[in-house]
């Protein structure tokens, strides 16, 4: 044995004594991912910086300056359709990252990924930073783009199988509130960011430059504390008084036993459920970008009580309509990081397979409903339908790794989960496209506006009904993906080493006022900012409904 002490960020370290209270593992999840989910607030930039050499106005680029051009161009701004490939490479970058590195977490633990997760994403904001400042777009690309979208992997994933193994009694639940922070960070940074701006804003500065500097350093502090908080369960770790389902033979759809990450692209239940994940994100993901202009397009002058279509409203009605979307889009938001955590956790009652055909089978009827509603002029219809659409759209996310954790076992579920969100990296690609260009078609065949969106609907729904088939598909895993004894032993003894550092870790128990102190506090920490951007978000809802 030897006596060399283990590094800071070792997996070794990492694992629990005795008086851990498991419940400190959520707040340390949320508060990375709060972080990381400003990728889906990062719309908030893209007006101020179309206008950062100009100021006041855009200053546009010539007509021959194309997109390859404008990474390199420093006389004119950039425009928002180029500024929004950053959006895109953010969760194409996610996917595949998490992909990549979904072993490699697995083997250095949640602690290490997310001090590498703070690092990239905080990293890549600074020299997205150095990129306004220089007025290059590539280094903007590279840095939240590229780098950051890393760090959105790594942090996505870091905590998934730490929380399945703490919470193997409530799987659904645990992971839901650390993916309901995913959905909520853009409630807490888009208000966030709006204020900073304003604040660094001057005659010759928009204040994104600024604005990108403090919110690293915030997020950096945040992250750093989320991540040095993760303690992993010994293993074979269970909760006092709990009896693992399939010994009570109450569901086959649930394993006490291990696949390996190595196998898992030879498993068909893998790919079904790739397809299942995709399916759900297409649909959801690609109605999330356009929800106000649809709002706006679909009922036009009855937002104001007034009988006009949207072509036919002035200036001043038409940014009147503007503001009562926008709260529209904040009470999705709502629906969307709400949803997280109600379906996850309700997936512990009803199964995750069971769960997924309520949201193929509603989603799909409420898709096929918004024309008659639409139509007929009852928004609340209209709203309810999306509102709920939402929901099922962030409880997918929040479900699919409690139902790989049962298919598959909790051992490489990090890895698996990993690999499973190139589903999410191909979704939103595949979702806004369908949505955009049927737009676009539908407007060039000359449909009035408040029809152009009926046969996207249709499309929408169709695609659920292929997630609902690939879903129905799924059955228990044949017993030869299962890893045996002697593989299973490889992968999970501890050497001697860690043995040593376990039995070394079994500290005795801290007084229970301590630990109620402790665990009170790291919950306030993301209570605390995550009220107040509901809190922002709630004061746009309400200039919908007013």
């Amino acid at each position: 044995m030897t006596d060399k002490p283990y590094p800071f960020l070792d997996k070794k370290r990492t694992i629990a004594d005795r008086s851990f209270n498991r419940w400190l593992v959520p707040p340390a999840a949320l508060a990375i991912h709060l972080c990381i989910g400003m990728a889906y607030g990062f719309s908030v930039f893209w007006l101020p910086l179309s206008k950062a050499i100009g100021i006041k106005e855009s200053l546009a680029c010539p007509t021959d300056v194309g997109f390859w051009q404008e990474l390199f161009v420093t006389t004119c701004d950039w425009k928002i359709s180029t500024l929004g490939w950053m959006y895109t490479l953010f969760f194409v970058f996610l996917g595949s990252s998490a992909a990549v590195w979904g072993g490699w977490l697995e083997r250095v633990g949640p602690r290490k990924a997310g001090v590498v997760s703070a690092c990239c994403w905080c990293g890549g904001m600074l020299l997205s930073a150095l990129g306004i400042y220089l007025h290059q777009f590539w280094l903007m690309l590279l840095g939240s783009g590229v780098i950051g979208g890393m760090g959105l992997g790594l942090g996505y994933i870091s905590p998934v199988s730490t929380l399945i193994k703490w919470f193997p009694d409530r799987r659904g639940m645990a992971t839901g509130m650390a993916i309901m922070g995913f959905g909520g960070g853009a409630m807490i940074g888009s208000p966030l960011a709006t204020e900073l701006m304003k604040q660094f804003a001057n005659a010759n500065d928009v204040g994104v430059m600024a604005t990108f500097v403090v919110m690293a350093a915030i997020y950096f502090v945040f992250m750093m504390t989320g991540a040095l908080s993760y303690r992993i369960p010994p293993e074979n770790w269970q909760p006092v008084g709990w009896t693992p389902p399939i010994a009570q033979g109450r569901n086959k759809m649930i394993t006490t036993r291990h696949v390996h990450v190595k196998n898992i692209f030879k498993i068909k239940q893998f790919w079904l459920l790739w397809g299942v994940l995709c399916m759900n994100v297409s649909a959801g993901i690609g109605i999330i970008g356009m929800s106000s202009p649809m709002l706006q397009e679909v009922f036009g002058g009855q937002l104001l009580g007034i009988d006009k279509t949207y072509g036919e409203l002035d200036k001043t009605q038409l940014a009147a309509i503007a503001s009562i979307a926008a709260g529209f889009t904040a009470l999705l938001s709502l629906f969307n990081i709400g949803g997280r955590f109600f379906w996850a956790s309700l997936s512990d009652k009803l199964g995750r397979k069971l769960t997924f055909i309520v949201f193929f089978v509603l989603g799909g009827l409420l898709y096929l409903s918004i024309p008659e509603s639409a139509q007929s002029g009852n928004k609340l219809l209209f709203v309810g339908a999306f509102c709920l659409i939402l929901s099922m759209y962030g409880g997918g996310f929040a479900t699919i790794p409690a139902y790989l954790a049962d298919l598959f076992g909790t051992l490489n579920v990090g890895a698996i989960h990993g690999r499973l969100l190139t589903a999410w990296a191909t979704a939103g690609i595949v979702g806004p496209v369908i949505v955009n260009y049927m737009r676009e078609y539908q407007l060039g065949l000359g449909l009035p506006r408040e029809q152009i969106y009926n046969q996207t609907m249709m499309i929408l729904a169709a695609m659920l009904m292929l997630g609902l088939l690939c879903n129905l598909l799924i059955r228990p895993v044949a017993d030869k993906w299962f890893m045996g004894e002697d593989e299973l032993q490889a992968e999970q003894t501890p050497s001697q080493e860690t043995k040593a550092f376990i039995n070394a870790a079994t500290a005795p128990n801290k007084p229970s006022l301590v630990r109620g102190l402790i665990t009170l506090l790291a919950w306030a920490i993301v209570i605390i900012p995550l009220s107040w951007g509901i809190y922002k978000t709630a004061l746009n809802v309400g200039k919908f409904f007013s």
